[in-house]
């Protein structure tokens, strides 16, 4: 059994995970950006689960939800499902906040980031991003940096299980009611990476989709742009990994 938390656990893909996760016997940490959306979760405590509050686009928030799970019993595996697509809070809590709960907490084995086929459309560059949310960011730019983040943790922690996940375009909030690919599929694998003993997901530094390893963007296997990301999300957050 594996105790496992899964950021933005509230609704969408973070839900059906935290759910999955649950009715295989784990013990799931889930995650909501407040108290009214935490309302959803109250099935899953009544079953078990533990519940952490806070909005991830806050950093002050970010570190106390660190310092509440460092307390307690150790993590096994975190799911870093939370994401926005639009808006100011795109690189606060898709690039941010995953970055600072990987510093913060103390190292689970198994560290599982949500990338996104948008991915591939993103700039490796690092020149004038906003990452405090004055601006709107960029969702592409915001994954690349943080499948990246999921290459650059694999190899600078080998005792770590790293790996970013493509969960396709599924009919989610975020997604949609007309996205085309499996719903169901599309939770599947992070949790298949969170627990299994399958050779497979025993492996780092992956790239998934669907249970298959796929090449990424060309950056982000490439060190000297990891270090330099490391290096900003450093500088930063005032936060070293």
């Amino acid at each position: 059994m594996s105790r496992i938390l899964v950021t933005g656990s509230a609704d969408g893909l973070g839900l059906y995970a935290a759910e999955a996760l649950l009715s295989q016997g784990h013990q799931v940490v889930v995650h909501a950006r407040n108290p009214q959306r935490a309302a959803s979760l109250t099935a899953l405590a009544g079953r078990g689960a533990q519940l952490v509050i806070g909005d991830l686009s806050e950093r002050d928030a970010v570190r106390r939800i660190a310092a509440e799970l460092a307390d307690a019993e150790p993590l096994d595996a975190v799911i870093h499902n939370a994401g926005v697509y639009t808006g100011p809070a795109v690189m606060p809590v898709n690039v941010i906040a995953p970055y600072l709960l990987t510093a913060l907490l103390p190292a689970p084995r198994r560290l599982v980031y949500l990338s996104s086929g948008s991915h591939f459309g993103g700039r490796a560059s690092l020149a004038g991003v906003d990452w405090l949310g004055n601006r709107a960011g960029s969702y592409s730019d915001s994954k690349l940096f943080l499948t990246a983040l999921a290459a650059a943790v694999a190899r600078v922690r080998p005792d770590v299980l790293s790996n970013a996940v493509d969960p396709g375009w599924v009919p989610t909030r975020m997604g949609g009611p007309g996205a085309p690919d499996d719903l169901e599929l599309g939770h599947r694998t992070q949790e298949w990476l969170a627990v299994s003993d399958d050779p497979e997901a025993l492996t780092s530094g992956g790239y998934w989709y669907h249970q298959e390893r796929r090449q990424p963007h060309e950056a982000v296997h490439d060190e000297v742009f990891q270090d330099a990301l490391l290096k900003a999300l450093a500088e930063e957050t005032g936060t070293a990994l």
